[in-house]
């Protein structure tokens, strides 16, 4: 038989095709379409609270609220997602709905994934910064003599976050955008035309698509190289503040100061679980399988007439359950704002109308301004409204 490798030219000599089992036919479509019923309205509701009901916008407001409207755009994108791995292998590679897939739903996906990275470190950061600058321990901790003071001064305004923001989601979209088209274009495109010049097999869901070519190839190395960077951004941040809160409490007794410590460090360690469960899984592997796509000799089939399955096939389907892992972090991001931000959940409570006390008697409505509008909508709070149990925020 003919030894071909998949570095070289594969995909023009090699008539392989994907062969997926029920972990791509089924189980992906069913979570993709489930992650859009749950990640949407979250994230919806989410950015309606930052932009309607927090009169009050902080930095970490800020990034949070750039963070919602990065799920909203990704969370539009998972049924095509489940449509994709549904029907990849019925659908041409010229069909519209392939095409979508490929010049738009690809990119808004990449990018969305990457601008939430960068959002959640610089929450870490900011929230890091923010302790580190304003308690203290026995001793100073380095990064307020390493860093400048301008620095953590920044940190705390909200022109700064907004020129982060947009600053991200610039750096974001110039850098992904266009290694998504030439990969939409010439890398799945031109070779899966190459790979069957008589027509047959063209289908959406194939090698060529799944595998890209050495341009996507390279950029995931550099954009995995970034993850890691970002990873112990937020790594470092955490184990500093967990070294300056033992070094406070060796000095002061458990006040004010000190809850603020333990709270801002369950906030790192909420990032840096997400960041590990969701997406370092992702990252760890993406580079493994390219290097065995790179490097691994595929064994071709000694007629053209018939095709095989990809010896892929397996690697692929877990290399696209664990970015489904990495897509599922947008539906958990309004329960970790929940945790992160007091402002957030109070003002979600009361538009859920969660409080025990007055949930069945009071609903509460957010103008643009940020301020409460509060309808009464039984007689027993107006008769009890001057007891203290009952406290409205206006």
């Amino acid at each position: 038989t003919e030894v071909c490798f998949q570095k070289n030219t594969s995909s023009t000599t090699c008539n392989f095709s994907l062969c997926p089992t029920a972990a791509t036919l089924h189980f992906l479509p069913s979570v993709y379409a489930l992650l859009f019923l749950t990640a949407l309205p979250g994230n919806a509701l989410a950015l309606w609270v930052f932009l309607r009901c927090i009169s009050s916008f902080s930095p970490i407001h800020m990034y949070l609220c750039h963070l919602s409207i990065s799920n909203v755009l990704l969370s539009i994108t998972t049924p095509f997602l489940a449509a994709y791995y549904a029907e990849g292998l019925v659908w041409g590679l010229n069909d519209v709905l392939c095409q979508l897939v490929l010049h738009g739903i690809t990119p808004v996906l990449h990018v969305n994934i990457y601008i939430s990275l960068m959002m959640l470190t610089w929450v870490a950061l900011s929230r890091f910064a923010s302790l580190i600058q304003n308690t203290h321990a026995s001793r100073p901790s380095a990064c307020t003599t390493l860093l400048p003071h301008a620095f953590f001064a920044s940190l705390k305004k909200v022109s700064f976050a907004n020129v982060v923001c947009i600053t991200v989601w610039l750096m974001s979209v110039g850098s992904i955008v266009p290694v998504t088209a030439y990969y939409a274009v010439d890398e799945a495109m031109n070779q899966t035309t190459k790979s069957d010049k008589s027509g047959r097999g063209k289908v959406c869901y194939s090698p060529a698509v799944e595998l890209g070519g050495s341009l996507s190839q390279t950029a995931t190395v550099v954009i995995t190289a970034f993850f890691f960077v970002m990873y112990l951004l937020v790594l470092l941040s955490y184990v500093t503040v967990l070294r300056h809160i033992r070094r406070s409490r060796r000095n002061t007794p458990v006040t004010t100061s000190q809850r603020l410590l333990s709270r801002v460090f369950r906030n790192i360690v909420v990032i840096q679980v997400i960041l590990s469960v969701c997406l370092l899984p992702h990252h760890i592997f993406k580079p493994i399988f390219f290097s065995l796509v790179h490097e691994t000799p595929l064994q071709c089939s000694p007629t053209k007439e018939t095709s095989s399955c990809h010896p892929f096939s397996g690697i692929i389907e877990l290399k696209n359950c664990l970015f489904l892992l990495a897509a599922l972090r947008s539906s958990t991001d309004p329960i970790m704002y929940f945790v992160l931000d007091r402002t957030f959940r109070n003002e979600t409570l009361n538009i859920l109308r969660w409080n025990q006390k007055n949930s069945t008697t009071l609903q509460v409505f957010c103008s643009g301004t940020g301020s409460k509008h509060l309808r009464l909508v039984s007689q027993e709070l107006r008769n009890n409204s001057s007891k203290p149990e009952v406290q409205l925020s206006f």
